[in-house]
């Protein structure tokens, strides 16, 4: 099943590898609480509501700074670590990272009150405490867990990439490079506007349980790399020239046109929530639904449809699907498919908390004045 799956490349780890890329996780992440808790960082005002205090949240936000020193430290293998070992022991550290995942989860629900989720299965699921920081605030777990995985994903496309090369050498394809910068860019641009994290879904109403634990460690920091298990062993597919150039040139253009509309939307939406007035990038005038004390946008790009960012992560997905160009690989397919599933199925559930929070009435407005869910004219 192995070979027939083609990652047996995976599995070729001594007893001492295997045991070392277990526990890899979990030095990963005691060394990631290390820097945030050691590097200085700026403390800003979030969107939530600090229920002692009825003021704005405060966070302390390092991330660009410790994605620049993480990218140092892995290029120049100042940990004595080969630049292939994260991809090399990618299967040993998904396990490795559950448990510690199931660990984590265990000690930050069990140790809050139970609120409003009672049953215990449930609550190591969702979770109990939205919020949960450490040290007078200078770590926030949830602005952890994104630094943490989106760093670990970025290195996990370069490890894979540094595997590809030492396997083939000339004969590389350069798609899985440009695959890796992609992940390399993607979360730089997260880390330049860290901030605008702290407007959105997950850091306002997600809990800390199990989902957005493993979520945040595992899937997104290793499993977001799935089409490279695959296609590492692949060499350049051997494209003439003209078409290499049309291949890697359309692909890069798809990807940032999918990033700008993801980026683009949510820039406009945190605009919006801090300056509700204010132009955004001043051209596009704030057109709103007033809902009592709360505002539903509805210009702009939250104009063309509902979860327009959604729709730029599909392409953005889409672009990576491409990148590798063996088109036909089920590999290359799994990033867009669970990406696709994911955000179709969370819109979902977005129209229902969104009908909750702002009433059914105004959110039926919404709806007939922005009649697409993600794609316009389509969805």
């Amino acid at each position: 099943m192995i070979e027939w799956l083609g990652i047996g490349h995976l599995f070729e780890l001594s007893r001492t590898e295997a045991i070392a890329g277990f526990l890899t996780p979990l030095a990963i992440f005691v060394a990631f609480f290390l820097a945030q808790l050691i590097l200085p960082g700026k403390r800003v005002p979030g969107y939530v509501i600090n229920a002692e205090t009825g003021a704005p949240r405060n966070y302390r936000l390092n991330g660009l700074l410790v994605y620049a020193i993480a990218l140092i430290v892995w290029a120049f293998e100042l940990t004595g670590i080969p630049l292939d070992w994260f991809y090399r022991t990618s299967i040993y550290s998904v396990a490795g990272g559950t448990v510690f995942a199931i660990l984590f989860t265990i000690v930050a629900v069990f140790s809050q009150p139970r609120g409003e989720v009672k049953n215990p299965l449930l609550a190591l699921w969702f979770g109990r405490a939205r919020e949960l920081s450490f040290f007078n605030n200078r770590i926030d777990v949830k602005m952890y867990l994104y630094v943490v995985g989106g760093a670990m994903l970025a290195l996990n496309a370069l490890s894979g990439a540094a595997y590809h090369y030492k396997l083939f050498g000339e004969d590389s394809n350069p798609g899985v490079f440009l695959y890796a910068a992609f992940f390399v860019f993607y979360i730089l641009d997260y880390c330049i506007f860290e901030r605008v994290q702290l407007y959105t879904f997950d850091l306002i109403h997600e809990r800390l349980g199990f989902k957005l634990l493993w979520g945040c460690l595992v899937v997104y920091g290793w499993l977001f790399i799935l089409p490279l298990w695959g296609m590492a062993v692949y060499p350049d597919p051997g494209f003439s020239p003209a078409w290499k150039n049309v291949w890697l040139i359309g692909t890069g253009a798809l990807f940032l046109f999918g990033w700008g509309i993801s980026r683009g939307a949510n820039l406009q939406k945190y605009s919006f929530k801090r300056w509700p007035d204010r132009k955004f990038l001043g051209l596009i005038e704030p057109v709103y639904i007033e809902a009592g004390n709360r505002k539903i946008l509805c210009s702009g790009l939250w104009g063309v449809s509902r979860h327009f960012n959604y729709m730029g992560e599909g392409i953005l997905a889409l672009s990576i699907a491409l990148v590798f160009g063996y088109f036909a690989n089920p590999w290359v397919w799994t990033y867009f498919v669970f990406i696709v599933s994911m955000f179709s199925w969370r819109q979902h559930d977005d129209d229902i908390y969104c009908a909750e929070k702002y009433g059914p009435e105004k959110w039926a407005e919404y709806q007939t004045r922005v009649k697409y869910r993600i794609i316009p004219g389509i969805y």
